[in-house]
């Protein structure tokens, strides 16, 4: 199980990385039609590529895998708010759907003791 939780983080993280960084068009495009300021958008984009950056660092120090898993499923959430709010396709619902349930599978096997 533990291993499939590593493939979790590092699916979450070099996807993040890849439509932040090498796809950032595409970002300026959608953060348009979804009527959100260039500032939000960059704000998330540090954001997403923080955690991501986190995520990856939690494969030999797991600290912080719960909260960066959870920020990180959050802004999927808010993804996927943005989607249902300009009547986006279901296929464009998809990637951040998944990373959403990748993201939830890693806080839940990092649940911090209590």
């Amino acid at each position: 199980m533990e291993k499939l939780v590593v493939v979790s983080q590092i699916i979450v993280s070099v996807s993040v990385i890849i439509v932040w960084v090498f796809r950032r068009e595409n970002i300026i495009v959608e953060f348009k039609k979804y009527g959100i300021s260039d500032t939000i958008r960059d704000i998330v984009g540090a954001l997403k590529i923080s955690l991501a950056t986190i995520l990856i660092l939690g494969i030999w120090y797991n600290e912080f895998l719960f909260s960066s898993s959870l920020a990180m499923a959050f802004l999927m959430i808010c993804a996927q708010y943005f989607h249902v709010k300009v009547s986006n396709p279901f296929n464009k619902f998809i990637p951040s759907l998944c990373l959403l349930i990748l993201c939830l599978f890693i806080a839940t096997k990092n649940l911090p003791l209590i």
